[in-house]
């Protein structure tokens, strides 16, 4: 424990005796923090944008006019028990109508064609949301297999709107799954970016040092006596840019929220506060590994002559 408490205490006196070059690393990391704060809101916003687009999309199966409702009902079970399936809403036929009368309410032409009817011309409907995009089709190919679409006269069902819509959901899907794809790519070169960047700082850092790390070496002193305190001196770099990554974007993240909330569609402020607890672990995680590894790195070298 007390050659512990020395290792902590040296890696304390590096971090204050390199000054400026100390200081140097903190300003790296912390651009470094920001990048990888940054991918984390990037993708906030990438997976709302995604989520909104996927909620307007999904299966629409037309009835009839006059199909029974059990016959609907029974059909809106069924399809529940698919694991695919996320939720099924029933529209009846009058709320079809109610809803078509709203949609067009500045139609004059379109309700007065409708008031001369006298009947409802529209049948029931079921809006059908998978859990994921991709599904779409197997729920599509469970219709096709099933009873009810059959082209005999007993049939309930006017259409399926999938067959129509395939196309957009086909390269919605598609445009999902390269947005992640891509994603992935940039957080990780980035990250990559980031890691040479403040290894070779931190290799500055303890080039100032090597004369002493030399006189270690030569009056016997173990690899993790000397290595210690330049560990510790990395994790202190990751804490301290940690700390100001942080505060710095409290106010970054409120000036973004007063102007672009609308155009994004999501208030960033309010979900980096909601996630605060969340982002700080994993900027500290990031940030302590960062100065820890780049240490490492850096030092080997040294231990190695």
């Amino acid at each position: 424990m007390i050659k512990l408490l020395r290792i902590i205490k040296a890696g304390f006196l590096n971090f204050k005796r390199s000054g400026t070059v100390s200081w140097a690393s903190v300003l790296i990391m912390t651009i470094t923090l920001s990048v990888i704060t940054c991918i984390i809101l990037l993708q906030a916003i990438l997976n709302f944008s995604l989520n909104e687009i996927k909620e307007k999309v999904d299966i629409a199966i037309y009835f009839n006019v006059g199909a029974p409702s059990e016959e609907i009902l029974a059909l809106r079970d069924s399809l529940k028990e698919l694991p695919e399936v996320d939720s099924v809403t029933y529209v009846s036929a009058e709320e079809a109508l109610a809803i078509f009368r709203q949609r067009h309410e500045g139609d004059y032409a379109t309700l007065a064609a409708l008031d001369e009817i006298k009947e409802n011309p529209l049948g029931a409907y079921l809006n059908i949301k998978a859990k994921q995009v991709s599904q779409y089709e197997g729920i599509a190919d469970f219709l096709k297999s099933d009873d009810v679409l059959s082209s005999t006269s007993g049939s309930i069902i006017d259409k399926v709107n999938y067959f129509e819509n395939k196309i957009v959901i086909d390269k919605l899907n598609s445009i999902i799954s390269g947005a992640k794809s891509l994603g992935a790519i940039i957080t990780i070169i980035l990250i990559i970016i980031s890691l040479i960047i403040t290894l070779n700082t931190i290799r500055l850092a303890i080039f100032i040092s090597k004369e002493e790390i030399g006189v270690m070496r030569l009056v016997g002193a173990s690899k993790m006596t000397v290595r210690g305190p330049f560990l510790v001196e990395g994790i202190i770099y990751g804490l301290v840019a940690t700390i100001i990554t942080i505060t710095l974007f409290f106010p970054i993240t409120g000036w973004f929220s007063s102007g672009m909330t609308d155009f994004l569609g999501i208030n960033i402020n309010e979900y980096y506060v909601s996630n605060f607890l969340q982002i700080s672990v994993i900027l500290i995680i990031s940030g302590g590994l960062l100065g820890t590894v780049s240490s490492f790195l850096a030092i080997r070298k040294y231990l190695n002559k």
